[in-house]
């Protein structure tokens, strides 16, 4: 089990044969059209991790962009709505299809309001994790090795939190209602793109 860094892109044919990738971002802050993307981390779930610091006078990074279309590869993401919508402002594609343990987690932990990453992943995966570099420079030229652990650490256990809320939701009866969710993920994101971040438009009012 290893981290491992890329500049600028993925390696070719990194997750060829992959069925789902775990992927989570990071970024300067947490405004859409401020806050620039630094790092894409990744995992299938064998315990390595792969980041990317994408050059943000460019971002080219075409294996990355390709890897987030593939319709053959889940992405498997916590909130994915944040991620979703930095990769089509700074990336220019929309991600599919996905999977959200947030998502998940809410329709299927209903005797919980703790839906956090920290928490779900504690619970269903036995792991706690540390979010101590969560508030750091992600901009840096060089990350530290603390910062790479902590970005890893927050895709390596997503596969094993999906498996667990496959089996809540499949049991509660809601896995066709979770998928739906995820199917419209990326259209909520794009919303959020294009200023309808803070409006529920089903709403009454």
């Amino acid at each position: 089990m290893a981290n491992f860094l890329h500049k600028g892109d993925l390696p070719a044919g990194l997750f060829d044969g992959v069925a789902a990738v775990a992927v989570d971002s990071e970024t300067m802050g947490l405004r859409l059209g401020r806050d620039p993307l630094c790092l894409v981390q990744l995992s299938a779930g064998d315990g390595n991790a792969h980041m990317v610091q994408l050059d943000r006078a460019t971002y080219e990074a075409p294996n990355l962009k390709a890897l987030l279309v593939d319709p053959a590869i889940t992405k498997i993401f916590h909130f994915g709505r944040f991620d979703i919508a930095m990769f089509h402002l700074h990336l220019g594609v929309v991600t599919t299809p996905v999977y959200c343990t947030k998502i998940a987690s809410k329709l299927a932990r209903t005797y919980t309001d703790r839906h956090g990453l920290k928490d779900v992943t504690r619970e269903l995966a036995g792991v706690d994790l540390s979010k101590a570099q969560q508030s750091s420079d992600w901009g840096a030229d060089k990350l530290s090795d603390d910062q790479l652990a902590y970005a890893a650490s927050d895709v390596l256990h997503l596969h094993a939190v999906r498996a667990k809320l496959d089996a809540m939701l499949a049991r509660e009866g809601r896995t066709e209602l979770a998928q739906a969710c995820f199917d419209f993920l990326p259209h909520r994101a794009l919303l959020d793109v294009a200023g309808w971040e803070d409006a529920d438009i089903f709403a009454h009012m």
